[in-house]
């Protein structure tokens, strides 16, 4: 009997998409400095609202956070923009830049998919609408999107990482028993975000922790091998051939 595939999730923004990108967008409307500030800001906060509505049981889209961190993120740092800009904006979050490693990371991944070992996803927070937008329309991701059989996200399950329901979710859409521990390890997550890894690998999935900044793993949440990633890499590329080599 062929073995089944390894299934390997990428999460979208922070990982394959540079949320960081969109600064060049605010800058035309601000200074570099405050531009970034802006952009980090946003970012925090789009993480900080998902997190506070796990917290309360409640749900709201991601456009609509995203959206909605934006505007924080403008008051905080004490500027405005019309709503033509912010909607601008918003359309421009769906064609973010990918990070330089993506591309040949991607390219060395389907040469391993044409003899059946593995199967990639795209794995977010985001609504069905605008990470698909965000997969097609990205300038450098579009060529490649082919090698992702298909998009997950938690519009259905109406959680966002690391509820571990969201985990589940992405196990019942590949097609892996999520009751299974040994079903669930051949399940990697790939992520630049250290919250998203130790939720995967609390449910016994394989996490691979993608450390752009060479900064070293720091979270110090859950302690022993389940608080770990359970491969650190430098890019995407690396984190290819160590699952590979797994």
């Amino acid at each position: 009997m062929a073995s089944k595939p390894t299934i390997i999730a990428f999460d979208a923004y922070g990982t394959l998409l540079s949320t960081s990108s969109i600064a060049s967008k605010l800058s035309s409307h601000f200074g570099d400095s405050t531009a970034t500030t802006i952009a980090t800001t946003w970012r925090k906060y789009q993480l900080e609202y998902t997190w506070r509505l796990n917290s309360m049981a409640a749900y709201e889209d991601f456009s609509s956070i995203t959206l909605q961190s934006l505007k924080h993120a403008l008051a905080e740092s004490s500027v405005s923009l019309s709503d033509k800009d912010i909607q601008d904006l918003m359309s421009a979050y769906d064609q973010l830049s990918t990070f330089p490693d993506v591309v040949p990371a991607l390219k060395k991944l389907k040469t391993h998919q044409q003899n059946g070992e593995v199967k990639a996803v795209v794995f977010s927070n985001g609504t069905d609408r605008m990470v698909g937008a965000s997969v097609r329309e990205s300038p450098d991701l579009k060529p490649v999107a082919d090698v992702f059989a298909e998009i997950v996200t938690v519009e259905e399950i109406k959680r966002f990482k690391p509820a571990k329901e969201v985990y589940g979710h992405l196990a019942q859409k590949v097609g892996v028993d999520k009751e299974s521990r040994e079903e669930m390890g051949r399940m990697w997550l790939v992520s630049g975000n250290p919250f998203d890894v130790v939720g995967a690998r609390a449910v016994g999935m394989q996490a691979a922790w993608v450390d752009r900044q060479g900064n070293g793993w720091q979270d110090q949440l859950v302690q022993g091998e389940l608080g770990r990633p359970t491969v650190i890499c430098k890019d995407l590329e690396e984190v290819v051939d160590a699952i590979m080599k797994a």
